[in-house]
């Protein structure tokens, strides 16, 4: 679904660290939506990431009531509300979202879900299942690794005039946030030393 995202999505959106997500998750403050079509992962509703965003930016700690209280009251707001109204969070205490996180927070997590849904296919007959862009054989770790090495989302569409600049900007977003699971391949102690 595209307004469902996984924790390591949620913390790339939201520019936090990782344990931040998982600990609200911890902490119950976040529940994870059973995951359909993506696997057997625990994915996050749309209201995680401006909330992941706020809990690390504001100046305070905040209590698990408070966290939980937070995390509902995002929740219970539509996307194009969720960061651009004030929200209180305590008597006499409000959070002006949209100076914190960004008016646009919302938004561009909703564009990232949907570009996600239009541009990375998983297929177990093709590329034996790894995610790649839609139409295509490119993996979207063989977007990551030329981003990573040096090219430029300029450079790579040039190789690839079919793709979009938002398609290679999705893929690369993906791949960081679902890495490979398993051993690497070759033989990689033999670099080292």
């Amino acid at each position: 679904m595209p307004n469902e995202f996984s924790a390591r999505e949620v913390a790339e959106l939201a520019n936090v660290p990782i344990r931040a997500v998982d600990k609200a998750i911890e902490e119950n403050v976040l529940a994870g939506i059973r995951a359909g079509a993506r696997g057997r992962r625990r994915m996050l509703p749309l209201h995680a990431v401006p909330y992941a965003a706020i809990v690390a930016r504001l100046p305070l700690t905040l209590s698990l009531e408070t966290k939980r209280y937070l995390a509902r009251a995002l929740g219970n707001r539509s996307s194009a509300r969720m960061t651009t109204e004030p929200l209180e969070i305590a008597p006499a205490v409000t959070v002006d979202v949209s100076a914190l996180v960004g008016s646009d927070l919302a938004e561009r997590a909703e564009r990232y879900g949907k570009a996600r849904e239009d541009f990375v296919e998983i297929n177990p007959d093709i590329m034996g299942g790894t995610p790649v862009l839609r139409g295509t054989r490119i993996t979207v770790y063989s977007v990551l690794g030329r981003l990573e090495g040096g090219d430029s989302v300029d450079d790579v569409l040039e190789d690839n005039p079919d793709l979009t600049r938002e398609a290679v900007e999705t893929a690369a977003l993906y791949a960081r946030t679902h890495p490979i699971v398993g051993r690497p391949g070759g033989r990689p102690w033999a670099k080292a030393a």
